[in-house]
C-alpha cells in the first residue's frame, strides 16, 4: 500500500476512528486502526469489539492495500505534525513507513485480515432527527451517565421514541438528567439504551446541525451512516430502571435564581470544596441564598446571591460539581430549584415553564 493525503484531513479521520479503538483489551488487533486504500479513497476504521467508527476521505493512492497500525500511536504522531502531506507505505508485511517532509516514522503493523468487519444493523425501527437537535439533547443528559462498570446499563443513555415524543434519560443513581423533545413523525417507536462512547462518536459525525441523521435500530445494534462517516454499536441489554420513581411527586419549597450568578458563585466555592468531596451547603431564606464550603486544610468559603424563595427557609447540601453539570444545559437566564426537605432529592430546571429539561440531584449530608 502507498498513499498520500493532507495531514489535516487524515488526522480528522484517524482521531474520529480512534474513538472506537480499545485501550483496555488484550486483543491486539482491537488496539489498532485499519487503513484501507482503494483507487482514490481510504477508509479508516476503529473497533473495540462492540463499536465501529469509520471515516472515508479522498486520497492519492499509488498502491491499494490495507494495514492495521496502533491507534494511539498513529493519532499522537499525526496530531503532532505540521500541515502538509502525509504518506504511508508498506515495504513488507510487518512495517509501515509514515513520512511527512523530512520526518520519518517506521511503525509495526498487524495483519488486516484479523480486523473484525462492522456487522449489519437496522431493520427493526428507525427515526430521523436534525443533527443539531440530537447533539443538544445528548449534551443535556450525558453528564449523568454512570462510570461504574458494575452498573453497565447505566453507562448509556436511554432513548425512547413513542411516535410524537423523544425522551433521553441518564442516571448514575446520584443524579438523574431528563430531556424531552416533542417531535411527531420522526419515525418508528424505539426503546433502547445507547452506550455513552457511541453517543459521543455519533455527536461528532461530520454533518451540519440542520442535516437530518437517521438512527437505525435492529439486531441489538444502532447504526448511523453519514456518507463519509459511519458509526455502528451494540446496544446495552436489559430493562432500564424506572427513573420516574426518582422524580419527586410534589415539592414544598422553591428557589428562583439567576443561573449565571449561581454558576459563578458555586465555581468559586468549589475551590475550597474539592477537599471535602465537593460538598457545598446552600441556605435559602426569603431573599438571599448563602453558599458555604469548608475544608479542614484550606479554610472556609462563603458566597451570597439574591433569590426569590417560597415556603420558608431550608438548608441543604449538594455536590457542587453536580450542580454545575445540571446548570450547563439550561439556556435561559433563570434556574428554579424545587425541594421538600434536606434529605430528599431536589429538582433543577429552567425558570422557563416551557423547558423540556430537568435534573434531579440527591442531597449530601449537612455534616
Amino acid at each position: 500500500m502507498k498513499i498520500t493525503c493532507p495531514r489535516k484531513e487524515f488526522f480528522e479521520a484517524v482521531s474520529a476512528a480512534g474513538q472506537a479503538a480499545s485501550t483496555r483489551t488484550s486483543v491486539n488487533i482491537l488496539q489498532t486502526l485499519k487503513v484501507e486504500a482503494t483507487e482514490t479513497t481510504i477508509r479508516v476504521v476503529g473497533c473495540d469489539g462492540e463499536m465501529w467508527v469509520e471515516r472515508s476521505l479522498p486520497c492519492v493512492v499509488e498502491e491499494p492495500g490495507a494495514i492495521c497500525v496502533p491507534a494511539r500511536l498513529l493519532v499522537d504522531i499525526v496530531s503532532s505534525l505540521p500541515d502538509g502531506d502525509v504518506s504511508l507505505s508498506t515495504s513488507d508485511g510487518t512495517n509501515v513507513l509514515l513520512t511527512h517532509g523530512a520526518s520519518e516514522y517506521r511503525l509495526h503493523s498487524l495483519d488486516p485480515v484479523d480486523f473484525p468487519d462492522a456487522p449489519t444493523f437496522g431493520g427493526d425501527s428507525d427515526f430521523k432527527i436534525p443533527a443539531g437537535e440530537l447533539r443538544s439533547a445528548v449534551d443535556s443528559v450525558i453528564f449523568a451517565v454512570s462510570t461504574d462498570p458494575h452498573r453497565q446499563l447505566l453507562t448509556g443513555v436511554m432513548l425512547n421514541y413513542t411516535g410524537d415524543r423523544l425522551l433521553l434519560v441518564a442516571t448514575d443513581t446520584h443524579r438523574l438528567a431528563v430531556r424531552q423533545i416533542t417531535k411527531p413523525g420522526l419515525g418508528g417507536e424505539v426503546n433502547a439504551v445507547v452506550p455513552e462512547k457511541a453517543l459521543k462518536a455519533i455527536k461528532a459525525l461530520p454533518v451540519s446541525d440542520d442535516t437530518e441523521v437517521k438512527l437505525e435500530f435492529g439486531a441489538g445494534r444502532v447504526g448511523v451512516d453519514a456518507g463519509s462517516a459511519k458509526v455502528v454499536t451494540q446496544l446495552l441489554q436489559g430493562t432500564y430502571p424506572n427513573w420516574e420513581r426518582v422524580v419527586p411527586a410534589e415539592t414544598t419549597r422553591t428557589w428562583s435564581i439567576e443561573a449565571d450568578q449561581l454558576g459563578s458563585k458555586v465555581k468559586r466555592a468549589m475551590i475550597v470544596a474539592r477537599d471535602s468531596a465537593n460538598r457545598i451547603r446552600f441556605k435559602g431564606g426569603e431573599e438571599t441564598l448563602t453558599i458555604v464550603a469548608r475544608s479542614e486544610e484550606k479554610g472556609d468559603a462563603k458566597e451570597e446571591l439574591p433569590i426569590i424563595s417560597s415556603n420558608g427557609e431550608i438548608e441543604i447540601a449538594f455536590n457542587g460539581k453536580y450542580v454545575l453539570d445540571a446548570l450547563e444545559p439550561i439556556s435561559g437566564p433563570g434556574v428554579k430549584v424545587e425541594m421538600t426537605e434536606p434529605s430528599r432529592p431536589a429538582v433543577f430546571k429552567s425558570g422557563d415553564e416551557e423547558s423540556s429539561y430537568f435534573c434531579v440531584i440527591m442531597p449530601m449530608s449537612l455534616m
